[in-house]
């Protein structure tokens, strides 16, 4: 095998991994159905580009990046080379809604196969990646996949079970939170901040409460209430919120993103 890394899909999710694996591997090829795309990801890397039955023969990990409607045919199209192989691939699936034994079936044997949900701030290594592997990804095997992927962010491991609405908090979340951020910075802009700024005040106010919340290990309600002084204008600005049904909104998002996950699946 010529490269520890390969890549089938190099969309905006395939890419982020893609730019996360290359922080820690130089030998990897990149592959999609648009082969300029791939070809363009893969200089701004220096990875290797090829068609997805390159990738498939010559890649150690096969990570794939591929919609899930669309795995099935990209499994069925790879398998004869898959076959061929002298030493099975390992699959790397981050296909939502997808399960192992799913992805085994459409590749036609029962391969190492790690499932992932990543979420776009892999690319500059703070994202999280929950993962679960199969019966067959041996202890030797995940810890390679771990390395590959060690400068991404943080790696949790979950239960497969778990992995729908793992990934409808951390993989769908980053998208709340710029909708929280881009809210934040109009409301500085309708009260005469310049955009620019306020865009930036609230970026690194997010960042800032999250660091809070990993680095101290108190609950997000003690932190909140700890800004929240008697009388003072947190605590009104909380109220509001509350009135407005925000923290019911979010958990009905990471709701429907859950059943919307499962039903990929079916």
């Amino acid at each position: 095998m010529n490269y520890t890394f390969g890549l089938i899909g190099s969309g905006n999710m395939g890419g982020a991994i893609a730019r996360a694996a290359s922080r820690s591997v130089q030998d990897g090829i990149l592959s999609d159905h648009d082969q300029e795309k791939a070809k363009a990801l893969a200089v701004q890397l220096h990875f290797s580009a090829g068609d997805s039955q390159e990738a498939a023969k010559e890649s150690r990990y096969l990570f794939l990046g591929v919609k899930p409607h669309l795995m099935a045919t990209v499994l069925e199209g790879i398998a004869p080379a898959l076959e061929q192989r002298e030493t099975p691939p390992i699959l790397v699936s981050m296909a939502a809604g997808l399960t192992i034994a799913q992805l085994q079936a459409m590749a036609g044997k029962a391969y190492p196969v790690i499932r992932i949900m990543p979420n776009t701030p892999v690319s500059v290594g703070q994202g999280v990646i929950l993962y679960t592997a199969s019966p067959e990804a041996t202890p030797d095997m995940v810890e390679g996949f771990r390395s590959i992927l060690s400068q991404s962010g943080k790696l949790y491991p979950i239960e497969e079970s778990l992995m729908d609405v793992g990934a409808a908090v951390s993989g769908c979340g980053p998208a709340y939170a710029y909708l929280v951020m881009d809210a934040l910075a109009d409301g500085g802009v309708a009260c005469g901040l310049p955009r620019p700024d306020a865009i930036r005040y609230a970026a690194q106010t997010l960042l800032g409460a999250a660091q809070m919340v990993l680095e101290t290990g108190k609950h997000p309600d003690q932190l909140k209430n700890e800004v929240c002084s008697p009388g003072g204008s947190t605590i009104q600005g909380v109220r509001t919120l509350e009135q407005r049904g925000v923290r019911a909104a979010m958990m009905d998002a990471v709701i429907a993103a859950c059943e919307k996950n499962a039903a990929l699946g079916g």
